[in-house]
């Protein structure tokens, strides 16, 4: 082989091996930050309502965004992220009799979606004790909510895992434009109707595949994609080498062979 050839071959030869477990480490390490679901009617409770929901994980700190739509307006709508439990939505096998009617009420959902692990108050604290802080939680039927808050390890552990489920509190279920006694008391509160806390919409999180849409910092973003197309372009650079260097020597090889 030409001596002019090595330094390319050795070149070609060290960069390949480097450079493509660059590329996959990048296309690994990418995502796994952002979280979205999808918010459903929960069944039997005579919800029209819909909605969104993302959260962006960085250790303990979670951004956490939730747009609700067609609920019952000039309400509160307590919401909560649930944890431990089967990592679901309750389906129409877990309502039971309240004041004569099926409906499903937070407790008949718990077997599902788990504990209250953190409270999405508009403001203030966010535990387990804030579940029921009327006060604190968005108050129209459609509604954008976001807000960067730190959650406890057991919640961003349940995250990761896709065991936590987004809730939105609050139903019309006799759509008479007000929370009421049809369906009795809350067993969250007495003092409260049933449809105050019976579970509206429910969506469980789920991670986003890598380059999905998320609701984190744009700079984080941008040094992401940044890092990936530096290394993806060292990767490709590495295959031109090597191909540039294949050329080379078949080249000699024919001259070599016709003289």
């Amino acid at each position: 082989m030409n001596k002019t050839l090595l330094p390319l071959v050795g070149i070609a030869a060290f960069a390949i091996p480097l450079a493509l477990p660059a590329v996959a480490s990048a296309q690994s390490t990418g995502g796994g930050a952002n979280y979205q679901a999808t918010l459903d009617p929960v069944a039997t409770n005579m919800v029209d309502g819909s909605g969104m929901a993302t959260v962006t994980l960085s250790g303990n700190q979670a951004t956490v965004s939730v747009t609700a739509n067609q609920l019952l307006d000039a309400s509160p709508h307590a919401q909560h992220i649930h944890i431990k439990g089967s990592g679901e939505c309750p389906k129409a096998d877990a309502a039971h009799d309240h004041n004569g009617h099926k409906a499903i009420s937070t407790t008949d959902g718990l077997p599902a979606y788990g504990k209250i692990g953190t409270s999405l108050t508009t403001k203030g604290d966010t535990s387990p004790n804030s579940a029921l802080a009327i006060d604190r939680f968005p108050a129209t039927g459609s509604f954008h909510y976001t807000r960067t808050i730190t959650v406890t390890p057991d919640v961003a552990a349940a995250v990761r895992a896709d065991n936590a489920v987004i809730v939105v509190h609050g139903i019309d279920y006799n759509h008479n434009g007000k929370y009421d006694n049809v369906l009795g008391a809350s067993e969250l509160d007495p003092k409260l109707p049933q449809e105050a806390t019976a579970p509206a919409i429910c969506g469980a999180l789920n991670a986003m595949p890598t380059g999905g849409a998320g609701t984190g910092d744009g700079a984080t973003q941008a040094s992401t994609g940044g890092n990936s197309a530096d290394l993806i372009a060292t990767g490709l650079g590495a295959a031109a080498v090597a191909a540039l260097a294949g050329t080379l020597i078949l080249r000699r090889r024919n001259a070599a062979a016709q003289r």
